[in-house]
């Protein structure tokens, strides 16, 4: 039996642990895919933190990038050896909602993976050495092997960072959704982020390149705002020194932006974005919230003024992530802006507890 190391977190709220696993096989439609890098996301600490509920024992992990190790049953492609990346949301490619193309909703992966843990079949792909079953948060990308649906499998260009290509899968991957699906939006527009950390970056870089007029990044940290400033951010504005809603007045000449991004989860946030769009503006809440956590909405002025609250989880995994890696390949932007730290696997604990504290600046990478 051929072994693996795995980042186990053996219950939430918990630490992850580094244990010797069997290296999982791929099944009919799958791909074994050998880890170089996996992204440290907000979304795997709320497991963390137990807040989101998800089954444990199990393996986090869900923005990676890597080399083909081997192919399941049935699949053709792409040939081991290939460096892959792949998105967070593994769509099944069979539900209602894949066959429209909506596979940012897709059921399965909602149904099956995000509450139970497990692939498609129902079962899981991970296991102790004594055949306890380890639950996947996507495909468990925080070990040295992990096993991926071959609908979220797409090869990488040699002009690529291989380690720092594996944030395209969710950091980009959802900046990428939210400017392109839910605001819409167009050449000339003013935008705003607030919560300048990995995705509202990406959303920075993105929105550049979409060719918004102004782009004004919020944050309470000098040292994120200058980095935004570095990606594509004409102005910055430190909420902790200044009204930060007053000031995009300012900015915008009294009018506030077209589309603002809330990039965090946090019910002050979340306030903050509403309060900065102008007439007819369009807020986007991407950041993902502990539990139930609920934010006040000033109903008459949300009527009144036409504006529109717009949620928005991912990109369109087949549909995005290729054009995703193209305009990367194209220096439209450069996943490696973002990435600012490394930990070997052995520390993956270590990574997410430097998250926690608010050291990461940008994205940090585990590198099994």
């Amino acid at each position: 039996m051929e072994t693996m190391k795995a980042a186990v977190l053996e219950r939430a709220p918990g630490g992850l642990h580094i244990e010797e696993i069997p290296i999982p096989e791929p099944r009919e439609g799958e791909v074994l895919v050998k880890v170089i890098a996996c992204g440290v996301c907000h979304t795997d600490l709320h497991v963390i933190k137990a807040e989101v509920a998800f089954p444990t024992p199990a393996v986090l992990g869900h923005e990676i990038s890597g080399t083909i190790a081997a192919l399941g049953p049935g699949v053709a492609g792409p040939a081991p050896g290939t460096a892959i990346a792949c998105a967070f949301i593994m769509p099944c490619g069979r539900c209602r909602l894949c066959a429209i193309g909506r596979d940012d909703l897709c059921d399965n992966f909602f149904a099956m993976n995000r509450l139970r843990g497990t692939l498609y079949d129902g079962t899981t792909r991970l296991r102790r050495q004594d055949g306890t079953p380890l639950a996947m948060y996507s495909m468990a990308g925080l070990a040295e092997y992990a096993v991926v649906p071959a609908t979220d499998v797409f090869p990488l260009p040699s002009s690529l960072p291989l380690a720092e290509s594996s944030v395209l899968g969710c950091a980009v991957f959802t900046a990428f959704g939210a400017v392109r699906h839910a605001a819409d939006l167009r050449g000339g527009e003013r935008m705003a982020v607030v919560a300048a950390g990995g995705v509202g970056l990406n959303i920075i870089q993105i929105a550049a390149a979409f060719g918004a007029s102004q782009i004004i990044a919020i944050d309470v940290r000098d040292d994120k705002l200058e980095i935004a400033r570095r990606v594509g951010a004409t102005d910055v504005v430190n909420s902790t020194g200044a009204n930060a809603t007053e000031r995009v007045r300012e900015l915008t000449d009294g009018r506030g932006v077209d589309v603002a991004f809330e990039a965090l989860g946090r019910p002050e946030t979340f306030t903050q974005a509403l309060e900065i769009i102008g007439d007819g503006g369009r807020m986007v809440a991407v950041g993902i919230a502990p539990g139930k956590t609920a934010a006040p909405v000033e109903i008459t002025r949300l009527v009144r003024r036409g504006l529109r609250i717009i949620g928005s989880y991912g990109a369109r995994t087949r549909a995005d992530m290729p054009e995703i890696i193209r305009l990367a390949a194209g220096g439209t932007f450069r996943p490696d802006t973002i990435v600012t730290k490394r930990f070997p696997l052995a520390d993956a604990d270590a990574a997410y507890q430097a998250l926690a504290r608010g050291e990461i600046i940008g994205r940090a990478i585990v590198v099994p």
